[in-house]
């Protein structure tokens, strides 16, 4: 895949309805190049619109079980396309369509939402001279059905159900979900983040945590031409030529060289070494990046703090949205239920991003929970369900509204130990060791210093 291209593109001038602004990112060329990739086995009454449509809505709606979600968001769908050809009436009916839908149509509309975000926010995408992507990972639980237990299974834990993982990127300082990928319960997030490098836009930051330290991945990074910004742990094999420049080390650079790699006779990667000063732990990170003056250490200690977001994104979509677990109970279907799901996580974000940009609020997020609010007023004022007094303002008006919150917190993210979960422990700070004799050779032979 090719990476994104970004060019600017206009404002939104005239949205009011929820339908513009879904059509606004789901736009009738983007529809094209999805019927293009259908290609359905058999006439149905659930072609590709009505599909993709309702599997958003479902990720929307309220309700305990499939069922009663898909009769909202079906009710959804009726009402606000009354021209065309109603589908199918059963869940039953709908489940084996999603199960024939293509997974590389549902990814070929993320591509799309994708490239069209990069234009939306094209003066906004980079800060500093990067764009900076946030990357994370996280388990999604799956119901105890024999099929999804014996094709998925668990997670760490022997007695875990059936697990999927999912690693996301995330724009940072927009907060916009960008790519993810899929998974069973175990597996690794560096090899997502590997096949997630085509995604990436030219100039990205990458800034993750200590999981993501790993030679093939920095090597990986380095030859897709993109950046990172990488915490550290006391782990970490790092090494300086003179050890009389670690005095109160602050800043500077060293060579992360694991021992496996010196033993195949692969050079070292120069990175850079930053100490983030912190009220009860410091942060050291690397990054290639070596010039100080492009990126600065207040630069950097930034993005790091917006690492926070990409957290922000999982707990929005097993909190707010209530995807703790999900409800599919086949392998099938699972899959394009985590798919559809994280794509109208992505598409409720951006339209709240979209709204707060137009209404000239550039430095706020927007507010997930008030756009979930919003949304299903919508279903209820479509549907003809809303008991209560009309709202005055249109969709576009009330989603302008839909901050984030702007607090600055100054206590722990956590109120109280939860039960069952070992407490955080910050990475150690690394430790950094003086090259011998013999590395000192080899380094001279595999990257030609002098």
């Amino acid at each position: 895949m090719a990476r994104t291209n970004i060019s600017p593109a206009s404002a939104p001038v005239e949205l009011a309805s929820f339908l513009d602004c879904l059509r606004y990112f789901l736009t009738p060329q983007l529809w094209k190049q999805v019927l293009a990739a259908w290609r359905p086995g058999k006439a149905s009454r659930w072609q590709a619109q009505p599909v993709v449509f309702v599997l958003l809505v479902l990720t929307w709606c309220a309700g305990d079980s499939l069922p009663e979600r898909f009769e909202t968001a079906r009710a959804f769908y009726v009402a606000l396309y009354q021209k065309r050809r109603r589908p199918g009436t059963t869940c039953e009916g709908f489940q084996m369509a999603l199960a024939r839908v293509p997974m590389a149509a549902l990814r070929l509309i993320a591509a799309g939402v994708r490239s069209r975000l990069a234009r939306v926010f094209a003066a906004r995408f980079q800060v500093e001279g990067f764009v900076p992507i946030g990357c994370d990972g996280s388990r999604i639980a799956c119901p105890r059905s024999v099929e999804l237990e014996q094709r998925l299974g668990g997670g760490s834990k022997d007695d875990s159900p059936p697990m999927l993982w999912v690693t996301a990127l995330v724009h940072l300082s927009l907060g916009l979900l960008w790519s993810w990928r899929l998974g069973n319960g175990t597996a690794s997030e560096r090899e997502h983040l590997r096949q997630l490098l085509a995604t990436l836009p030219r100039g990205t930051l990458l800034v993750a945590d200590a999981g993501y330290v790993g030679y093939e991945l920095l090597q990986a990074l380095r030859a897709a031409g993109q950046s990172f910004l990488i915490r550290l742990t006391s782990r970490a094999p790092l090494y300086v030529p003179d050890k009389s420049t670690l005095k109160n080390y602050q800043e500077g650079l060293v060579y992360y060289w694991p021992q496996t790699v010196q033993k195949k006779d692969l050079p070292p990667i120069p990175v850079r070494v930053l100490r983030i000063r912190g009220k009860k732990v410091d942060v050291w990170l690397i990054t290639d990046v070596l010039d100080e003056q492009r990126l600065p250490k207040k630069t950097a200690s930034q993005f790091y703090r917006w690492r926070w977001r990409n957290e922000g994104l999982f707990r929005t979509y097993k909190r707010t949205l209530g995807k703790l677990k999900l409800l599919s109970r086949t392998v099938a279907l699972v899959h394009r239920e985590l798919e559809g799901s994280l794509l109208a996580v992505q598409l409720l974000l951006a339209q709240g991003a979209v709204a707060l940009q137009q209404a000239g609020e550039m430095r706020l997020l927007p507010s997930p929970r008030q756009i979930l609010v919003e949304i299903r007023a919508e279903m209820r004022n479509v549907t003809g369900m809303y008991l209560g007094p009309r709202q005055r303002q249109t969709y576009w008006q009330r989603l302008q509204q839909a901050r984030g919150d702007t607090r600055r917190w100054r206590t722990n993210k956590a109120r109280r130990a939860w039960p069952g979960r070992e407490p955080h422990r910050p990475p150690g700070a690394p430790k950094i060791l003086k090259m011998g004799t013999d590395l000192k050779r080899l380094m001279e032979k595999t990257l030609g210093i002098n």
